[in-house]
C-alpha cells in the first residue's frame, strides 16, 4: 500500500503539530512541502479547503485497481494528530489508561484553537502594524498564558507528568506567541512555560519536524517523514 501523503507547510502551526504527532507515532508519510500562493493541483483535488495540513491515506485492496484507488482525506490538523496517535502511540500521548484525560485535553486544545488563536493573530497584527493597542493585546494572550503557567507549576507537563497530546497540540502556537515581542518574552514572570518550550525547541525531534525540504511542486519528489 503507498504511503499517506501529508500536504505541509513548514511554519504553519497547524501543519507543525500534525507533523510532531506523526513523528511521535513513527508512522511513515509520503512529506510534499508547499507554499499557499502556488498550491499543486493535487493538493486541491484532495480537499476544497486546500489548506495544510491535508493527509490522503490510499485505500486499495485487490479487487480494484489502483486508478480506481479510495481515498480517505483528513484535513484537519488535531484529527491528522489524532490518527497518527491512534494508529501508533509508542509514548502513550492519549494516555489510554484515563479516556476522562483525553476528553479534557480535546476541550482545553478546542478552547485554544479558537479563543487563544484569536488573541494571538490580534497580538501579530498589532506587533506587525505597529498598532498604539500591543500591550491590551498582549495581555489577552496572557490571560491563556496563565493558565500554562499555572499547570507546569503543577508538573513537568501540560497534562501531567507525562507529555501529552496537550503538549504538542499547542506548542506550535506557544512558539509564535513568543517570538512576537521575543525582548519581552524573554523577561516575562513565565519560568515554567519557558522552561517547558525551551525544552521542546532545543530537542532533536523539533530540529527533524522543523526539516527544511524542497518544495514538491518544484521538485516533484516525497521525502519520506517518519519518526526516528
Amino acid at each position: 500500500m503507498a504511503l499517506p501523503i501529508l500536504y505541509s507547510l513548514r511554519n504553519c502551526p497547524y501543519a507543525m503539530r500534525a507533523r510532531i504527532a506523526i513523528f511521535k507515532s513513527h508512522q511513515p508519510v509520503a512529506l510534499r512541502d508547499v507554499v499557499l500562493s502556488d498550491k499543486p493541483p493535487e493538493m486541491i483535488l484532495a480537499s476544497a479547503k486546500a489548506t495544510v495540513p491535508i493527509l490522503v491515506i490510499s485505500q486499495t485492496d485487490n479487487s480494484i485497481s489502483k486508478e480506481n484507488a479510495k481515498c480517505q482525506v483528513i484535513d484537519e490538523s488535531l484529527d491528522v494528530m489524532l490518527w497518527a496517535l491512534n494508529s501508533a502511540d509508542p509514548n502513550d500521548l492519549l494516555h489510554r489508561d484515563s479516556p476522562e484525560v483525553l476528553t479534557q485535553m480535546l476541550a482545553f486544545i478546542t478552547e485554544f484553537d479558537v479563543e487563544f488563536k484569536r488573541c494571538l493573530e490580534a497580538y501579530k497584527c498589532a506587533k506587525r502594524y505597529h498598532e498604539t493597542n500591543i500591550d491590551e493585546c498582549r495581555t489577552a494572550c496572557e490571560h491563556y498564558i496563565q493558565m500554562l503557567e499555572l499547570r507546569l507549576t503543577a508538573h513537568k507537563f501540560l497534562s501531567s507528568e507525562r507529555e501529552s497530546l496537550l503538549d504538542i497540540a499547542l506548542l506550535p502556537f506557544i512558539r509564535q506567541f513568543a517570538r512576537i515581542e521575543r525582548q519581552w518574552y524573554l523577561q516575562s514572570p513565565y519560568p515554567n512555560l519557558k522552561a517547558w518550550l525551551n525544552n521542546y525547541l532545543q530537542s532533536p525531534m523539533f530540529t527533524k519536524v522543523m526539516a527544511k525540504y524542497p518544495l514538491w511542486l518544484n521538485s516533484g519528489e516525497e521525502v519520506v517523514f517518519v519518526g526516528k
